[in-house]
Order: C-alpha cells, then sequence, then structure tokens
C-alpha cells in the first residue's frame, strides 16, 4: 500500500456503534436520496445551467433563450423540457411565445451555494 492510500483509511478497524446509529437515525429515506441525486444529475449538465443563469437574471421566452444561449431552438427546447419535467423550471404561455422562469427560489438559493462553494480559497 502507498503512504498516500495509507493516509486515507484506517489503519485499524474500530465501529463506533453508538455514532453510527445515531447518523443511521438521522438519515433521509432511500427514495428521497435518490431524487436528490436525480436533481444533481439533471442540475450537473453546463447548458442546463447556462439557461438556468440566464433564467436567474429575467424571466425569458424561448425565443430570448435561443439568443442568448447562441443555440439552437430544437436544443434549447430539449433541455427546458429536461428541467420542466424536474420541476427546476416553469412556463406560461402568453399569446403565441412560451416564457420560462424558475420554478421557486430553492433553485436559485441551489445555484447561488454551488458558485459560493467553488469560489471559496
Amino acid at each position: 500500500m502507498t503512504k498516500q492510500l495509507e493516509s486515507d483509511i484506517c489503519l485499524e478497524v474500530c465501529v463506533h456503534d453508538t455514532l453510527v446509529q445515531q447518523v443511521k437515525k438521522q438519515l433521509p429515506p432511500a427514495d428521497q436520496m435518490l431524487a436528490l441525486s436525480d436533481l444533481f444529475k439533471v442540475l450537473g449538465d453546463f447548458t442546463r445551467i447556462r439557461i438556468l443563469e440566464a433564467l436567474l437574471v429575467s424571466e425569458l421566452c424561448v425565443c430570448d433563450l435561443v439568443t442568448v444561449l447562441g443555440m439552437n431552438q430544437s436544443a434549447v427546447s430539449h433541455q427546458l423540457r429536461v428541467l420542466r419535467s424536474s420541476k427546476i423550471v416553469k412556463f406560461r404561455k402568453e399569446g403565441k411565445n412560451v416564457y420560462y422562469s424558475l420554478d421557486d427560489h430553492h433553485i436559485s438559493h441551489l445555484i447561488s451555494q454551488g458558485f459560493e462553494h467553488i469560489s471559496e480559497g
């Protein structure tokens, strides 16, 4: 075993049963953790992050998003469907146009905290 690997693991097995039980009791149910994992997978796409950053500034119609992102409408619409199905964005129709915005304030907090995290040190 290399020195680096030895420093990353316990060299002696010792399970702290009381602490382990306390932690297990406080873990969210598996289905909730899976849903959170799925949310982060959706947020883990560069194009979708760009869309969300634009929507943090303002509600935008699809045509505006296409222009802001410099992408074609088909590609933007596909990403918006993914975001909509994950309840990250919502839309409203006004005449022949469709306007998108963030579904709720939690999404803006997630993005802001993510940027705060990557900006540290």
